[in-house]
């Protein structure tokens, strides 16, 4: 630990923010599997719900600087091709 109080606040809130990120990541990848999952199930309108929650948590994902925004674009249009697949 650090001794200056600024970076003794310093650490204590970048130990926070860790555990929000870490949250939010993982609902982020939850979200990913659940629209798999509905895809793999054939139910399209659960793979339409889920694809809209995913979309909405990737760009959510990098507004907060989780993750790039080309990463973000790479699962969307994978998703995306994957729900329209089903008919």
């Amino acid at each position: 630990m650090a001794n200056i109080k600024s970076q003794k606040k310093r650490a204590l809130t970048n130990a926070k923010k860790n555990l929000i990120n870490v949250a939010n990541k993982s609902r982020l990848k939850t979200a990913l599997k659940k629209v798999d999952k509905a895809v793999e199930a054939n139910d399209k309108d659960a793979a339409v719900k889920a694809f809209n929650e995913a979309n909405s948590l990737l760009d959510k994902a990098v507004t907060d600087g989780l993750k790039h925004k080309n990463y973000a674009a790479r699962q969307k249009a994978r998703l995306a091709k994957k729900v329209a697949g089903l008919a």
